[in-house]
């Protein structure tokens, strides 16, 4: 999904990074604003891992939701 469509559909996609990743504060999900690169920075921040890991997180998250 490109970052435009990933965009449109925010909310709804809001609602499943929660699930996944807890910790993320709303503030941090509307600063994102659908970029995945943006959300890795996230998650990389608040779960203390490094760029790669986020970013491999966030890869299965997308194949598994589809994304």
């Amino acid at each position: 999904m490109n970052e435009d469509i990933m965009a449109g559909n925010w909310k709804e996609l809001k609602g499943k990074i929660r699930e996944q990743w807890g910790k993320l504060t709303d503030d941090e999900l509307d600063q994102v604003q659908g970029k995945w690169e943006q959300l890795a920075g996230a998650v990389q921040k608040q779960y203390g891992i490094s760029r790669d890991e986020a970013e491999v997180q966030i890869s299965r998250f997308r194949e598994t939701n589809r994304l």
